[in-house]
This record gives structure tokens, sequence and C-alpha cells, in this order.
């Protein structure tokens, strides 16, 4: 009965400090789930937030834009419209030059040409973007838009034969210019050959051959420069040979060089060696040092004779030694 009574006793005690054990335990768990209550409050006020700065960038960059945008459009349209300025004053200065040219004699035109001349230099330099839009400006101020609707029969008909003989007038300028350009052409070949001959009559002259200076042969060679006083009268393979040599001839006479003072040292060995042996020494005997004298470093530089002499008691001592045995 005393040992049930303190089995009782003892899971008693246990249960306490289990029910202890389970009440800490909760304890500190609510206080957890508090904490992590407490930062989940803190990450969403902070996501909040930063999706509140995110949107005052975006609308500060969205307005930074806009206002370049903006600024770049008012220049474009600025540009333009000095463009178009720039542009109507050279075509009412045109058409002034060509009524003039018109009205005026050639002297006048003469003037013209070397002003055509000018522009078609700085037109060269234009890009096709520049040229299409000058020609759309300048479209748009030669063809002045036809206000039909306010026009009578009468009107109608007038402008219709107006433009019908602008239309006939231009057929004709393009008419001339490509005549003139034809002709043009044709002068041009007569020039050509006219220049031919004259070459051809110059190398003759010179003893050349009649095509030499026509084009038909390439250019001779200037091996000197055309600022030089004298003229160098030096033939051809003189030339030449001034071009040749250079790193592979110093490099050549490196390896001259060097190949001499390996010579040197190789002819400075001794005539004959010992072999060197492997293992004990033929010959040796109890008191003996492992090499004999004469093999030790620096040996090398002794004189044959005495080396010869070595081998020649090493020899002998092995012949006494097999004698010796038997």
């Amino acid at each position: 009965m005393a040992d049930a009574a303190e089995d009782a006793k003892q899971k008693e005690a246990l249960n306490g400090q289990l029910k202890e054990y389970i009440a800490e335990w909760r304890k500190t768990r609510e206080k957890e789930e508090e904490e992590l209550k407490k930062l989940k409050e803190k990450q969403a006020k902070r996501k909040e937030i930063r999706a509140e700065q995110e949107k005052k960038l975006n609308q500060s960059k969205k307005e930074e834009e806009e206002k370049l945008r903006k600024e770049d459009n008012e220049k474009k349209a600025k540009e333009a419209e000095e463009k178009k300025k720039r542009l109507e004053e050279a075509e009412t200065k045109r058409q002034e030059m060509l009524e003039a040219q018109k009205a005026g004699g050639d002297g006048k035109k003469k003037s013209v040409a070397g002003g055509d001349a000018k522009d078609a230099r700085k037109e060269m330099t234009k890009t096709k973007e520049q040229l299409e839009e000058e020609k759309k400006i300048a479209l748009s101020i030669r063809i002045k838009p036809l206000e039909v609707e306010a026009m009578d029969s009468d009107e109608l008909k007038a402008k219709a034969n107006e433009i019908f003989n602008i239309i006939v007038q231009l057929e004709t300028d393009k008419y001339d210019y490509e005549q003139r350009k034809l002709t043009q052409e044709l002068d041009l070949k007569e020039l050509k050959e006219r220049q031919k001959a004259q070459l051809r009559q110059k190398a003759l002259k010179k003893g050349l051959d009649p095509e030499a200076l026509v084009g038909k042969y390439p250019p001779m060679i200037r091996m000197y420069s055309k600022y030089e006083r004298r003229t160098d009268t030096r033939t051809y393979d003189d030339r030449k040979k001034l071009y040749e040599g250079g790193w592979e001839v110093i490099r050549a006479e490196s390896l001259d060089a060097i190949w001499k003072e390996k010579y040197e040292e190789w002819s400075k060995r001794p005539s004959k060696k010992l072999p060197k042996w492997f293992g004990e020494r033929p010959g040796k005997k109890a008191g003996d040092a492992e090499t004999p004298e004469g093999e030790e470093e620096g040996g090398d530089e002794a004189p044959a004779a005495e080396e010869e002499e070595d081998y020649e008691e090493e020899e002998e001592e092995e012949e006494e030694e097999e004698e010796e045995e038997e």
C-alpha cells in the first residue's frame, strides 16, 4: 500500500510539473505570436510607405519626361518654323532671280550660275531626310491651294488654261535640258579623244609606247620625294636594295654571334671523359671514398692524360682482383 501511495505522489508531482511546463510554453507561445503580429504589422506599414514612395517617384519621373517631351516638341516646332521662313525667303529670292534672268541678259546668267554652284555644294552635304523636308516645304510654298468653291466657271477656265500653259512651259524646259545634256556628253567624248591623241603624240616624242600615257599601263613608281631639289639618278635595283634587310639581317647577325659563343664553349671541353658509374664503382676497396680523385665536381677540367692514367690503374686493380679470386 505504501508503494502505491508513493507512486501516486510521484505521478501527481510529475503531472504538476507537466502542467507548469505547458503553462510556461503557452505563455512563451503567446508572446511569440504577439511579436510576430507586431512584425507583420510593421512589414505591412513599410510596404505601404514604399508603395507610396514609388508612386511619388513614378509621378515625378512622368512629369519630368512630359516636360522634356514638351521642350523637345517646342524646339522642333521652332526649328521647323525657322526653316520654313528661311526656305520661303530663299524661294522668293529664287523667283526674283528667275524673273530677273528672264528679263536680263547673259551677264546676269553667269552670276546666277556661280550662285547655283555654291548652292549645289551645300546641298551635296545634306541628308535625304533634310532634302525631303525642304522639298515638302518648298512645294507647299510654290503650290498654293486653289479656292475652287469661290470661283465662277469663267475663272475656272482661266485657271485651267494658266495651269496648262505652265505645264507646257515646264515640258519644253525639260526637253531643252535633256538635249543640252546630250550635247555636253558628246562634247566631253570629243575632248577625251583629243586628249588621248595629244598624249599618244607626247609618248611617241619621248620614245615610249603610244599607249603609255593614255592610261593603258599603270603609272610609274616615284621612289623619291617631289620636294627634293636633286633628282634621284639611281637604278631601280639600287632603290629596291634600300628596302631589303632590316630586322632579318639583325636577327641573322645575333644568331651567328650566339652560335660562335656556343662553338667556342664546346671546343674548350676535354677530349675524353670517364664513364659515370651507377651504383658501386668497380675496383672500389673497403676504405676508399665513393668517388675517386679527379671525378669530383670540377674534375671535368682536369687534363685528359690524368684521366687516362686513372682509368688504366682501375683496370689493373680489376685484373689483380680477378687473379686472386681464381
